[in-house]
């Protein structure tokens, strides 16, 4: 069912979107693709209806999600929905080892997701039973190919947790120390991509984050606010069911639009629902140099491109922290270790 079309949709399968290598979609996969192949359909195309430009030149597909009852967009508040355009998150190492679903949290276990896809993207005729969805998490969580090593596969089954890799070169040590969880101090980059890729799979906020609590999956790194795409923008109203409407201008609110609320995300009367307008999942780093583009709008196509992100990112936290070319080299050198 993983393969082979199902469910009497629109000849997608899983692996249309989720490579067999990588887990996810490459622009390079998109421009392998002939014309007629299913991907070039539906969410696909740049509109819905034609046009493969979108797609072709950043791997994104068109996802329409419902707003919740209490987020409005002020250029047209009788809308109900919203368009937003996404990468395809890796299937790499995430059934098995990550319960954190979708850059938004909305899918709660490996079935809802499926279904979702199964409605969403495959625009099934045939409705799965639940069976045949048990069937294919299954698949997902068992499979070799779901796993970026064997360390992670036997972690999986109750093996040892992974380790962070030594490295080899100086650049590669170097890196090392920016993953290592440690309190972030004046003139070092020590720590620094641990604050928020930390735990067994590097995907959760350290102790030493006082943005966050440990052990959080989400995070906001300013994807949204800088925009590199120039992806159509809203103003998204926000309410907290108590009156207090608070006004974001975004192209994807990202946490906020998931209904009902994720787990981990504290009801309104404790944080205004604002508050995580651009937050998205966490992703884990092991087998990053596979799963480009990266970020849940694919704006980095590169961990080159990655690292520059978190420069200028960093470059405005309080206080500041100046990565030089070298540490962006050095941060690259590790992640490409995360095996």
């Amino acid at each position: 069912m993983f393969r082979k079309e199902t469910f009497g949709g629109n000849g997608r399968t899983c692996e249309t979107c989720h490579s067999p290598s990588t887990g996810t979609l490459s622009p390079d996969d998109v421009q392998k693709r002939l014309p007629g192949d299913p991907l070039f359909l539906h969410d696909g195309l740049d509109d819905g209806v034609s046009g493969t430009s979108r797609i072709s030149e950043h791997a994104t597909i068109r996802i329409v999600r419902p707003l919740p009852p209490n987020v409005r967009i002020a250029e047209d508040p009788s809308t109900t929905s919203v368009v937003l355009l996404r990468g395809i998150p890796t299937t790499l190492n995430t059934p098995a080892l990550d319960p954190a679903l979708m850059y938004d949290l909305r899918a709660r276990n490996l079935s809802d997701q499926a279904l979702g896809a199964i409605h969403d993207h495959a625009q099934n005729t045939v409705e799965p039973t639940a069976e045949q969805l048990a069937l294919i998490a299954e698949f997902q969580r068992t499979d070799k190919r779901f796993f970026s090593s064997d360390v992670l596969e036997e972690f999986s089954r109750g093996g040892p947790a992974p380790e962070l890799p030594p490295g080899n070169t100086k650049s590669e040590q170097r890196g090392r120390l920016m993953f290592v969880e440690a309190e972030v101090t004046p003139g070092s980059t020590n720590g620094i991509c641990a604050l928020c890729h930390s735990g067994p799979m590097l995907n959760q906020t350290s102790r030493f984050n006082l943005r966050a609590p440990p052990g959080a999956r989400i995070a906001n790194i300013g994807v949204s606010e800088r925009n590199l795409l120039n992806l159509p923008e809203y103003t998204f109203l926000i309410d907290n069911g108590s009156g207090d409407v608070r006004t974001v201008r975004s192209p994807d609110l990202g946490i906020p639009l998931t209904n009902p609320r994720p787990p981990g995300v504290p009801p309104p009367s404790v944080r205004h629902p604002a508050f995580f307008a651009n937050f998205f999942k966490i992703p884990s780093l092991w087998g990053v140099k596979k799963t480009a583009p990266y970020f849940h709008d694919n704006s980095a196509k590169t961990l080159e491109e990655v690292a520059a992100f978190y420069t200028n990112m960093f470059a405005n936290v309080n206080p500041p922290i100046q990565l030089t070319a070298q540490d962006e080299a050095d941060m690259v050198a590790y992640l490409k270790l995360l095996r």
